[in-house]
């Protein structure tokens, strides 16, 4: 199943915006490096707080055995992929967590492989917090010379990845700017 994203105007913009909600459990999945033999342990929790909605990712990510990564993942659509005649320039979030840093991990249809995604990286510290991550700060994995085009994303993950640690991240919203 995938997510669309609706249009929801603020204050200073247009956003293509996903708050999460009583539903979202359904278009988000957990996935761990166990499905390439890793030993990493995690879970996602759908959790509320007051009126506001978040996924939690929590667990010990390990490198052992070729491993290190646990991750929320969406398929993506796009009803529309550009605002106002401008391509869209980034996603922001609104995050918190236990001081480490996470990935977003978006691959596009030129994407073939597991390990072929465009990257950047964020700290969730303990406060509620709304983060931008421009487009142009994702470096494709394989090809470093490969800009981000936001027209072909097809999914979208929030990552604890690359090295031994503990991860207690929460998202409540992901907007497309």
């Amino acid at each position: 199943m995938l997510l669309t994203f609706t249009t929801i105007a603020s204050a200073s913009d247009e956003a293509l915006s996903f708050p999460f909600n009583a539903d979202s459990g359904k278009y988000w999945q957990y996935v761990s490096d166990r499905v390439m033999g890793g030993v990493s342990d995690g879970q996602v929790t759908l959790e509320q707080d007051g009126e506001m909605y978040y996924a939690r990712l929590t667990g010990n990510v390990s490198t052992a055995n070729n491993g290190g990564f646990i991750q929320l993942r969406a398929g993506v659509s796009f009803a529309k992929s550009e605002k106002d005649g401008k391509n869209l320039q980034g996603v922001r979030l609104n995050v918190r967590g236990n001081g480490e840093t996470y990935y977003i991990h978006i691959r596009t249809n030129e994407s073939w492989s597991p390990s072929d995604y465009y990257a950047t990286t964020f700290k969730a510290n303990s406060d509620w917090q709304m983060i931008d991550l421009p487009f142009d700060t994702f470096k494709r994995r394989w090809s470093k010379d490969s800009a981000l085009d936001p027209k072909k994303i097809r999914s979208f993950g929030i990552v604890a990845y690359g090295r031994d640690h503990v991860s207690d991240v929460s998202i409540s919203k992901i907007e497309f700017y």
